[in-house]
């Protein structure tokens, strides 16, 4: 096997252009990993931020761009027993997926699930492990709860839409467009509000007579947290993911109390692999059959190149509906 490879590298924080075409060595399995030939990588927010300065990799990861990768599995570490040489895998990492070959703890590797295509697997294993512990295991979201997702055609907002109905949810939405409002609509949302013409918040008090919003999944933050807190019904639970608009705000705490209502947040990438180990065997009992049937599945927007990873940033930062990513073939 070639000892070198192609990857993505951040010489100075900036915009797409940021990112070049560099070559690295090829990473070494460590006891409990794998090394993966990467087939594809998903392009998230998070590798933006990165690449902009604001989200240094967390000690000991790999410097590389890139949280999440599908391919083949070419070397395994000596105490490695889940994963054999030549299975199809996709992968949530630490860094590193914007390259040829990456390598990925074996707790939070899962076999490519049944129906998708390589570069579907790679938009799969981000996002569907933020939804998973945030909606479901932080926020209890249950059948017959209302469920709201800001950014609902983002691959975050795409994913939560299709689980919360699965799930036997009534699901909300906000996007920045009538045919984003469409888009997440036809995934299941039952009102998608476009938050440049109406207040979300009225919207949705309406929607659900006055009741309001069990569980919120928030990347905005800003002014949309005391909104949260406004829509949210007795006993709602909100989860900030991300703050694009802001993390720190003024806040009358008052609702908190009169509604008993949890205010919480998460981060995924800085978890031990334990921790995300426990995400990823949620996810193939309760969510791997869904995929395979067909009831939920990743929303592709487009696909680039490894060498055109600025070109996908630059997609990133403008109008997309669902998962973008890099192929390395």
């Amino acid at each position: 096997m070639t000892t070198m490879m192609r990857a993505i590298e951040i010489p100075e924080p900036g915009g797409p252009e940021a990112l070049v075409l560099g070559q690295r060595p090829v990473p070494e399995a460590g006891p409990n990993e794998v090394l993966i030939k990467v087939a594809a990588a998903g392009v998230n927010r998070p590798d933006a931020m990165q690449r902009a300065g604001n989200y240094p990799p967390p000690p000991g990861a790999s410097d590389i761009p890139g949280l999440e990768v599908s391919g083949e599995i070419v070397a395994i570490g000596g105490e490695t027993t889940r994963y054999e040489v030549g299975e199809k895998v996709c992968a949530l990492i630490s860094g590193g997926g914007y390259a040829e070959y990456a390598v990925a703890h074996e707790l939070c590797t899962l076999p490519v699930p049944d129906g998708l295509s390589m570069e579907e697997a790679a938009a799969v294993p981000e996002t569907f492990f933020t939804v998973w512990t945030n909606v479901f295991d932080r926020s209890d979201l249950g059948d017959g709860s209302t469920f709201l997702v800001h950014g609902g055609t983002s691959g975050i907002g795409t994913t939560a839409i299709q689980l919360a109905k699965a799930f036997g949810a009534r699901v909300f939405a906000t996007a920045g467009s009538a045919e984003k409002c469409a888009a997440a609509e036809a995934l299941g949302a039952e009102k998608c509000v476009n938050y440049r013409e109406e207040d979300f918040v009225e919207v949705l008090k309406a929607a659900t007579d006055g009741r309001g919003i069990d569980v919120t999944l928030d990347m905005v933050g800003g002014d949309y947290i005391a909104r949260n807190m406004k829509v949210a019904a007795k006993h709602g639970r909100i989860v900030n993911i991300a703050f694009q608009k802001g993390a720190k705000v003024e806040l009358n705490m008052l609702p908190v109390m009169l509604k008993r209502l949890t205010l919480t947040g998460s981060t995924l990438r800085i978890r031990s692999p334990e921790e995300k180990g426990t995400i990823a065997e949620a996810l193939m009992r309760y969510v791997w059959p869904m995929i395979a049937e067909g009831k939920v599945k990743p929303v592709m927007d487009r696909s680039f190149a490894l060498e055109d990873a600025a070109q996908s940033h630059a997609a990133l930062d403008a109008d997309h509906i669902g998962k973008i990513v890099l192929k390395m073939g």
